[in-house]
């Protein structure tokens, strides 16, 4: 038994050691661009087929072919609450200016993004590390319940390299937090802690809905209407 939990253990800090390493990766901003944008997927597909190798199966990483079904209602619900809520967000011009990201500044951009970029170099390989790798291996050595939290703590961190530059390249956060020192720290402290909400959301869907399906529709429906409704909000700017 003591073995046991100790294989579980090491096997959770390679699994973030892999993950810190992936992030570092992209943050530091040096490798080619397709390179770049391969570190990501590379690191999920490293970390299911360690997954695989150590002894999870299919079920435990959310991806047994009887778990697919019953998920498919969660999933379709997410996306429906999701594109619902956005697009009464966006239709209010005084919160409009929030979804001002220069990112995605333009229709056909947003399109790709929402369309192949976000699930390929963002949904599908975070789901796949975070929601299925992380959350299974986090099951077995400490239960659902303290799972959930601790794999949204490390969802909320994973974030911080990205939003360095969050308030900076949207006008609406800039305006509020202001575009200096105290608004990109105010800017990652903010996406940390939203970022750890969402991904306590995804982890709980992952477990109520048996499968990554569901966390992967809502995930991908945050972040492609969020890249949508930026182009959308630039258009009545």
């Amino acid at each position: 038994m003591v073995r046991s939990r100790l294989g579980s253990v090491l096997w959770i800090v390679a699994t973030i050691a892999i993950l810190v390493t992936a992030n570092l990766l992209v943050a530091l901003g040096q490798l080619p661009t397709a390179v770049h944008y391969a570190v990501v997927p590379v690191a999920a597909v490293v970390l299911v087929v360690l997954a695989r190798v150590s002894g999870l199966g299919w079920d435990d990483l959310g991806l047994a072919r009887s778990q697919i079904r019953p998920s498919l209602p969660y999933a379709a619900a997410a996306i429906g609450v999701v594109v619902a809520v956005v697009a009464a967000v966006v239709a209010v011009p005084a919160l409009r200016q929030f979804f001002l990201s220069e990112k995605y500044n333009a229709v056909l951009p947003a399109l790709f993004a929402a369309g192949i970029v976000i699930p390929l170099h963002t949904v599908i390989p975070e789901e796949l590390a975070f929601r299925g790798v992380l959350h299974g291996r986090l099951t077995h050595l400490l239960g659902v319940r303290y799972a959930l939290f601790v794999g949204a703590f490390a969802f909320g961190l994973w974030h911080i390299a990205s939003s360095r530059g969050l308030t900076g390249g949207n006008q609406g956060l800039s305006g509020v937090l202001g575009s200096g020192t105290f608004g990109q720290i105010a800017g990652i402290v903010g996406a940390v802690v939203a970022t750890a909400v969402a991904g306590l959301v995804l982890s709980w869907l992952r477990h109520r809905s048996t499968s990554l399906i569901a966390p992967i529709a809502l995930h991908w429906a945050l972040n492609a209407t969020g890249a949508v409704a930026a182009a959308a909000a630039w258009q009545f700017a």
